[in-house]
């Protein structure tokens, strides 16, 4: 070995023996713990507000695509006392938000049907010309779908060029309107097409009356149900599942598809299914003796009610058999071209409470108006004076959340506001109602409604923020109000 390598070895000797000793860590300085403690105290505490906020964030933004406030057919808040007593009209709390209805039927989506990023999207193109609509519905206080018929028979774009069948949606009450797919129905021998239409949510919906079609995809796509040559009549949604009255019909009259039915079956499926089955045993085949005749449902949140035609009333627990729960005053007759009852209407003011107007004994005289504070069981007639002469006919009857009743007829729309003594008759747009008074009506709101000109060539329907004292027409086209005055929302003030 070298000798410059020997004494180099030499010389690292005490060196490696320093490098290799085990050296005790230094203490931290005073109060290093504690800093480090309150820090990440200060940083859990920034999370869990972050965490707050988004939460806050995303639960604001559901509230504005589907408000809770706008509920048709959910539970109202209970009432107190007998509100049927003395034949008047039932108390219920101020403010309740959660109406039935069965016109304009608005519907909150449970937390697990919440419309999704795609069904609050824009609809595919304008309003097709001449859009005549027959029947509207609304998941919130701004988000609607109408269907009706548009463009020119013999030209139009579908299966059948003279089935012109159309559908738009509203993204804000009714303001603006655009055109969307619409079922491409059929026409062999005898009643087709659909004139209704209902949503659940904002994802899945139905037109109907006579067939049956369904979207799961907020209208983008609609897909035929097999009804088994039964005709539906009337349909309704509420609490993620879906109710309808299949017909037995015989009727060849293209207008009137409902004008011999003779049975009715009441079927039910959950909101994302076309799976339809029978609700109960004894909604099964109801009649009336045989004779051409209707039916009508309402729902609430909790339970749902059938009007059958000979007048018994069936009520159930939503997704749960239905049994006879009382017999109504009158009978829903003869129905009109839409299917629905011609001479009684059934509203729900909550689970328990109903209300049924009865056609009058002639054609001037005011519908008669009872009252059920037990579900149909018994029935006390309302002592509230009309007032007014010359009805017509009844064409539909809602109830909004507090308890107000709004008539339609083919001679205008009347009101009885709650807590009032005297049947009101609306002022619709211009002062007139319109030529053939309305076909449907329906209280969103213990404000705001809709309702539906039976005159479906004025292209609009017609929208009140007042509780239904007064009403703005909205014409279906993609702009109509640039130079109107928008009502406030909050007092239905112009």
């Amino acid at each position: 070995m070298h000798v410059d390598d020997q004494h180099a070895g030499n010389e690292q000797d005490p060196l490696d023996r320093w490098l290799n000793q085990q050296a005790p860590p230094l203490p931290p300085p005073p109060g290093t713990f504690a800093l480090i403690k309150t820090r990440a105290r200060r940083r859990k505490l920034r999370n869990l507000a972050v965490t707050v906020a988004s939460a806050a964030a995303v639960a604001a933004g559901i509230a504005v695509a589907v408000p809770n406030v706008t509920a048709l057919h959910l539970s109202p808040s209970s009432t107190n006392g007998n509100p049927v007593a003395d034949g008047s009209r039932p108390a219920t709390k101020n403010g309740s938000q959660s109406p039935e209805g069965t016109a304009s039927h608005v519907v909150t989506p449970s937390p697990s049907s919440a419309p999704s990023k795609s069904a609050l999207a824009e609809p595919s193109g304008p309003v097709p010309a001449n859009f005549q609509p027959s029947s509207v519905t609304f998941v919130s206080q701004s988000i609607g779908w109408v269907i009706g018929q548009a463009g020119t028979p013999g030209q139009c774009a579908n299966k059948n060029p003279y089935a012109c069948t159309s559908i738009a949606r509203t993204n804000d009450a009714g303001k603006t309107w655009q055109g969307g797919p619409a079922p491409t129905t059929t026409a062999p021998n005898g009643p087709t097409g659909v004139s209704g239409i209902r949503f659940l949510d904002g994802v899945n919906g139905w037109a109907f009356g006579p067939e049956l079609w369904s979207t799961h995809d907020a209208g983008a796509h609609w897909t035929k149900v097999d009804t088994k040559g039964n005709r539906v009549t009337d349909l309704e949604t509420v609490a993620g599942r879906a109710y309808a009255l299949f017909a037995n019909c015989s009727g060849t009259n293209p207008v009137r598809f409902a004008a011999n039915c003779t049975s009715f079956t009441l079927m039910t499926t959950d909101g994302g299914s076309d799976d339809w089955v029978p609700a109960g045993g004894s909604t099964n085949e109801l009649t009336n003796g045989g004779s051409p005749t209707s039916a009508v449902l309402a729902l609430s949140g909790s339970d749902g009610y059938l009007l059958a035609p000979d007048g018994t009333i069936y009520s159930g627990p939503i997704g749960g058999a239905w049994q006879p729960a009382g017999t109504a005053p009158c009978r829903p007759g003869t129905p009109q071209a839409s299917g629905l009852p011609g001479a009684a209407w059934l509203a729900l003011v909550n689970s328990t409470q109903l209300a049924i107007a009865c056609d009058g004994k002639a054609v001037t005289s005011p519908p008669e108006v009872s009252w059920s504070d037990d579900g149909g069981k018994s029935w006390v007639a309302s002592t509230v004076a009309w007032g007014f002469s010359g009805f017509g006919l009844m064409t539909s009857l809602s109830a909004a959340p507090n308890g107000t009743l709004v008539l339609a007829t083919t001679t205008g729309l009347y009101v009885l506001p709650m807590g009032a003594a005297q049947w009101k008759q609306t002022s619709a747009a211009g002062g007139q109602a319109p030529k053939g008074g309305f076909s449907y009506v329906g209280m969103t709101t213990d404000l705001q409604g809709v309702a539906v000109p039976a005159a479906m060539e004025l292209h609009e329907v017609l929208m009140t923020y007042d509780g239904g004292l007064t009403w703005i027409a909205m014409p279906i086209t993609p702009a109509n109000l640039a130079a109107r005055v928008t009502p406030n929302r909050d007092t239905g003030s112009k």
